[in-house]
């Protein structure tokens, strides 16, 4: 998982775009106890975010699939992401 996600899920929790069942901070210490693996942003993520073709301009968004583009899958909802016709490997989270 892209470290940076946890800001992105704070945050949509944050703004009551989603609802959490507990603190974003304790939720990531249990996932990382239990085997999560969270993958920091580095220069290569960050460069390849900002090379996304015909990516919408959403910064979280590109560091998350830059992530992803790393040798990962993203499961996500978000349509943007998957309906962008770029070589990502999704799992589509809407089902």
């Amino acid at each position: 998982m892209s470290a940076f996600s946890f800001r992105e899920l704070a945050l949509l929790n944050q703004k009551g775009r989603i609802r959490l069942l507990e603190d974003v901070r304790a939720w990531r210490t249990r996932l990382l106890r239990n085997g999560l693996v969270e993958i920091p942003v580095d220069g290569d993520i960050a460069i390849r975010a900002n090379n996304l073709d015909d990516f919408h301009a959403d910064p979280a968004d590109r560091i998350i699939v830059s992530t992803a583009l790393g040798g990962h899958s993203l499961l996500t909802a978000d349509e943007r992401i998957l309906n962008w016709r770029g070589n990502l490997r999704c799992v589509d989270a809407r089902r």
